[in-house]
């Protein structure tokens, strides 16, 4: 008879995913880590991918696809510095990931002594890219230690965590005691005479807007209930897109700095915004007019009035807060919206998304394929690429903010590590990537973990032979060019080499074909788009930034 197997750190681990309903988590093995990995493996699922950065960002995708938190396992040292981009865009997102990363033996912590994968200040570079980061310091503190970043995971904002343990403590695993089930700090309390001053000037106007930020995506039904109470069209980030269904004839979109909303953002009376940041590139940076007064809420105080001033500022969970103010709008007469304000709200949706699906030619066609084919509720996750920007981020109807996945912190390259964990999260419905060229050699190597873990998952590449958008804003700028045109590999024999289903595709009824295919395979294809060879061809896209004159004005 043998001995049962001792516990170890990684048996921690996985007690506290399974407490909150995590099945998987994504990551690189190493020698600072295996007991982590080991156990995840045996008893959950682990999925190696081949980056850190992309386990951050298929940890990251499997977080906001799903609703759960993301798990992300590094190495110590370099792998957890290779982590450290990633986990700067759930920072910018405020996405819930937990990274937890090895550390050398606690014994030679500090003290310089050059042992493998030691690197200075490990820990405030974490702090530096989470909010919650801490050292594991017994073993027997292990399991409090997660348990405490998972609370601050919960807490409002949201934002990723970071947890090294030193191996020799993940080797042991000491009996775990918690004092007390540990609790996400409580969201504010909102202040009652700013409720009132909010709820009358909100009862009084004729002509509003709402703005949803990635702090609407929580709220859910109220936030429609409330704009079809008010008559409001609703206008969206990138982020609080799906807040309410796209299809939904008052929601205006991810079209705010669009001119052909010049003359309705005019008209309004009011503007409610809700858990939004004003992004520089939604904003015409910064310049883009909007209603007053101005009605905020953000759990955040310091974000009310940071870009546009707020005439009242409600600091609160939006998904507690939208429920009330409905109630209060109930139990008062109130201002109805001005005769055919909300008809216009609908006019001018359906025509800024006429003249945009008219400018992108082919790819009008493209983005229908996409819309009939993919089932309901599918996640789209799109990296930063010149079909995400132009009309990804906007035409695409998303009905469920789980759905909507994309890099809002700019950075290229991290769509298909998302899209691979939003597609193990969600296995049943189909993940559909979009990437560029440029950005997918980034992380080229996730195409093998597509291969690998075989999920259902439709990678559409974008292939005009370098960084496309960069290539235009030179070219709009200064007539050159430079470094902005790249050596692409074959993907077609990439895909081969990785025995991955692959098509190339150099028109919209070639790009229908293949996706139609692609749906029913329930696994993983690859289709390349060839964008020199569509017709007609879309406009070219010049992202919308400040490009400073000699003068020093704008242009």
């Amino acid at each position: 008879m043998t001995d049962a197997p001792r516990p170890t750190g990684g048996d921690v681990l996985v007690e506290a995913m399974r407490a909150h309903g995590v099945d998987t988590a994504f990551g690189v093995v190493s020698i600072h880590n295996l007991p982590l990995v080991e156990a995840v493996d045996r008893d959950l699922r682990f999925v190696p991918v081949r980056h850190e950065a992309s386990a951050v960002n298929a940890a990251d995708g499997y977080a906001r696809a799903t609703g759960k938190f993301g798990v992300a396992i590094t190495s110590t040292g370099t792998g957890a510095g290779n982590a450290a981009g990633s986990m700067l865009e759930a920072l910018s997102a405020g996405s819930r990931v937990l990274h937890v990363t090895g550390q050398i033996d606690s014994e030679f912590l500090g003290l310089g002594r050059g042992v493998i994968h030691e690197v200075p200040r490990q820990l405030q570079m974490l702090q530096a890219i989470s909010r919650f980061a801490r050292t594991v310091e017994r073993a027997d503190q292990a399991r409090e230690v997660l348990e405490t970043a998972i609370a601050d995971l919960d807490t409002l904002p949201s934002a990723p965590a970071s947890v090294e343990w030193p191996i020799d403590f993940q080797y042991v695993g000491d009996a775990q005691t918690l004092s007390s089930p540990l609790r996400p700090a409580a969201a504010p309390v909102v202040d009652d005479d700013a409720f009132a001053a909010a709820v009358e000037l909100i009862r009084q106007a004729r002509r509003p807007l709402v703005w949803a930020g990635g702090g609407a995506r929580t709220v859910g039904a109220p936030l429609q209930e409330l704009i079809e109470l008010l008559g409001a069209g609703l206008l969206t980030s990138n982020a609080g897109r799906g807040s309410v269904p796209e299809n939904h004839p008052l929601v205006l979109g991810n079209f705010a700095s669009n001119p052909g909303l010049d003359e309705l953002v005019g008209e309004a009376d009011l503007l409610l915004s809700i858990g939004t940041h004003f992004r520089s590139n939604e904003t015409r940076s910064y310049h883009l007019p909007l209603p007053t007064p101005h009605v905020a809420i953000d759990v955040d105080a310091a974000a009310i009035g940071r870009v546009y001033q707020a005439d009242v500022g409600l600091v609160g969970d939006a998904a507690a807060l939208v429920p009330q103010l409905i109630g209060a709008l109930r139990a008062q007469p109130r201002t109805r919206a001005d005769d055919g304000w909300t008809e216009g709200v609908t006019a001018v949706r359906d025509a800024v998304r006429r003249k945009l699906s008219a400018d992108i030619g082919a790819y009008g066609d493209i983005c229908g394929a996409i819309h009939e084919l993919l089932p309901t509720g599918s996640v789209i996750a799109r990296d930063v690429t010149i079909p995400s920007s132009s009309w990804g981020n906007r035409l695409l109807p998303i009905l469920d903010p789980r759905s909507n996945i994309f890099p809002f912190g700019g950075g290229i390259g991290q769509g298909l590590g998302m899209g691979i964990g939003a597609a193990v999260g969600r296995p049943d419905v189909p993940t559909l990537v979009m990437a560029g060229d440029g950005g997918l050699a980034v992380h080229l190597g996730e195409m093998a973990t597509l291969a690998g873990e075989e999920p259902w998952c439709v990678l559409v590449i974008f292939n005009d032979g370098g960084y496309g958008v960069l290539r235009n804003l030179q070219e709009a700028y200064s007539g050159e060019r430079h470094g902005v045109d790249l050596f692409t590999p074959d993907f077609g024999g990439l895909a081969s080499a990785l025995a991955l289903p692959y098509a190339l595709v150099r028109g919209a009824a070639d790009f229908r074909s293949a996706l139609e295919k692609a749906v029913t395979l329930h696994g993983p294809m690859v289709i390349e788009v060839d964008v020199t060879a569509l017709s007609p061809a879309p406009k070219p896209y010049v992202p919308p930034v400040h490009v400073p004159t000699a003068g020093g004005g704008r242009q």
